[in-house]
């Protein structure tokens, strides 16, 4: 494996209304508001995960778990209590749409967005596990995720894919889609349903290695932004977020 490109940041998730679906979650997980924009709305766990949340007024819903508005991207949280935290899930606005009931039950938040909520032995309610990436050739995005994000690899021998690390966000997880529908971003017809956002410390370096990996940056939007988009194998745009040159803190 190469050297670690960056750190996963956050998961980010379009939603019409961003800041509904940031407090749907924020009271799921019990979270804290990091940070509350017009444009951006961040939460953070107690263990430390943040999710990011974005506004896309004509957002297309996931038609999960047909392809024709295809997930993309789910989330996994791990709960102590199946039975107890699907109720709570479903009080604030979640359907639950599958599942077996005892060890996992797949639900839609309020945008629409699929997410699992799986049994397991812990002290806490509900914790991050990790998100999870739809592929047509999951062990070949496992590849190319694991260099960049500096996680090793607990399985890519088969049609699913893991990978893990350390930091609040531990784990990714791959999963292989027949008949898997890419998102075409930026084109609203063919959306984007949530992204990664990686950190980097030189984006000039990063970019490099993105491209080396098999990424295909998109253009830049603007030159004073902190992050750059690009898109990966299997088409998922993901962002790079770095510190950009000559920034100044502002004074306390």
């Amino acid at each position: 494996m190469t050297t670690k490109i960056g750190t996963l940041r956050n998961v980010t998730i379009d939603a019409p209304d961003h800041r509904a679906l940031g407090h749907f979650y924020r009271e799921l997980t019990e979270a804290t508001i990091r940070a509350d924009f017009d444009h951006w709305f961040v939460i953070m766990t107690p263990g430390g995960a943040k999710l990011g949340f974005q506004p896309v007024s004509d957002l297309r819903r996931s038609t999960w778990p047909s392809q024709e508005v295809a997930q993309q991207l789910h989330l996994d949280f791990l709960v102590n209590d199946l039975a107890a935290a699907t109720a709570k899930a479903e009080s604030l606005g979640a359907k639950a749409v599958g599942g077996d009931g005892e060890n996992f039950t797949v639900l839609t938040d309020i945008a629409g967005h699929p997410f699992c909520l799986c049994r397991n032995d812990q002290e806490e309610p509900i914790t991050v596990f990790g998100v999870c990436l739809d592929s047509a050739t999951a062990t070949e995005l496992a590849s190319f995720y694991a260099p960049l994000l500096g996680m090793g690899a607990q399985q890519v021998e088969s049609d699913d894919a893991w990978i893990s690390g350390d930091g609040p966000i531990a784990n990714v997880t791959f999963q292989q889609v027949t008949d898997y529908h890419a998102p075409r971003w930026p084109d609203p017809e063919h959306p984007q349903q949530m992204h990664l956002d990686i950190l980097v410390d030189d984006i000039d370096v990063a970019h490099e290695q993105v491209v080396a990996l098999g990424a295909r940056p998109m253009p830049v939007v603007d030159e004073d932004a902190d992050w750059r988009v690009y898109l990966d194998p299997a088409d998922h745009p993901f962002c790079l977020v770095f510190m950009p040159k000559g920034y100044v803190p502002p004074a306390s």
